[in-house]
């Protein structure tokens, strides 16, 4: 089978010829792979950044956000059949462990990482298990929904784990619509109603947010923080999703966020630095956000079948993924890039 695989860290990745997966386990599925979504994580595994982390070993496929048709199970496997069509949550979780039991399957103590520590599904066939599987709705298309196997999934935790502090007369401040910004405004929308204010320094994409439910479009043009701050009465916002994490966006998410306010770290790259007084005499909360879990999964696609949730896609050929990759680092790529490993 064909699929993308990182060489060596800091060089483009390759379309290789490699043999395909088969099943090994009683709760393994083998996957057609309709569609991989490609994001910002793919870049920082191609440069190196996750190397010490995830400790794989490589070549390796690459590929964490992936939908599409079951074509084999194990003997155990009761919750799908060949020929149902899927979405996977991106990790493999074993079921026992205190977290899995918690729900935060998240954490699995024994948990395995298709695309980031073992082999992905930027390919033909994916080996994952059964575990990790969501029925699609027949009105949904894989491809206009993998990116929500991770990117949407972790938009949408950010917003569940922030719903309690979203009451109406609240504000939210949303730094950044790209690919996991554009979802997160349709996910405060569906189920809050706090006022949803977007930073953004691409017009268009700001532009578009205004659609997607934000009230307020604030362009990230250098005076960002003090119009955020106009418009929550000099106060800050209740709570700052900060969907860029890097290139001062850290500085600015905490300056807009007010006193007893919560700062949602969820894109990533850089550094929060905050003096530790004033984190007591603000009482501000700093919060990561990982992947969500298999329910929350399970709830966003609910929200995409009932029309709450787009996804704005732009398709490519495995032969493609460099291509892909330059239109996403140049900030020409509008939404979420997805391979299409069969195209046709």
């Amino acid at each position: 089978m064909r699929a993308v695989r990182v060489h060596t860290y800091g060089e483009p990745p390759r379309v290789d010829d490699i043999p395909e997966p088969t099943i090994r386990g009683p709760l393994d599925i083998l996957v057609e792979v309709a569609a991989a979504g490609l994001c910002r994580t793919d870049l920082h595994i191609i440069e190196g950044q996750w190397a010490e982390k995830s400790g794989v070993e490589l070549p390796y496929v690459i590929g964490h956000e992936n939908a599409g048709r079951v074509r084999e199970v194990g003997s155990a496997v009761t919750n799908v059949a060949p020929g149902d069509q899927i979405i996977l949550h991106p990790l493999v979780t074993c079921g026992l462990c205190l977290p899995c039991r918690r729900g935060v399957d998240q954490h699995c103590e024994n948990s395995r990482f298709p695309g980031i520590d073992s082999d992905g599904g930027m390919a033909e066939l994916l080996l994952t298990s059964a575990r990790s599987a969501v029925k699609l709705p027949p009105e949904l298309d894989p491809v206009d929904v993998a990116a929500l196997a991770d990117a949407g999934l972790t938009a949408y935790h950010a917003v569940t784990k922030a719903l309690p502090l979203l009451y109406p007369g609240s504000s939210c401040v949303v730094i950044g619509v790209g690919g996991l910004g554009h979802i997160g405004v349709q996910c405060l929308a569906a189920t809050t109603a706090t006022t949803v204010i977007v930073v953004e320094r691409n017009a268009d994409a700001l532009e578009l947010a205004g659609t997607y439910g934000a009230v307020h479009l604030v362009p990230a043009d250098g005076e960002q923080v003090r119009r955020v701050l106009e418009l929550t009465g000099g106060a800050g916002a209740h709570v700052v999703l900060d969907f860029v994490g890097e290139q001062g966006t850290e500085a600015e998410g905490l300056a807009m966020t007010r006193r007893a306010g919560s700062y949602f770290v969820i894109g990533y790259g850089g550094k929060v630095e905050i003096p530790t007084i004033d984190l007591i005499a603000t009482e501000r909360s700093v919060i990561g956000n990982l992947v969500g879990t298999y329910p929350e999964l399970h709830e966003l696609i609910r929200l995409a079948a009932d029309g709450h949730v787009r996804l704005r896609t732009e398709v490519f050929g495995l032969d493609d993924v460099n291509h892909a990759i330059e239109e996403l680092e140049s900030g020409r790529l509008r939404g979420r890039a997805v391979l299409v490993p069969r195209r046709g």
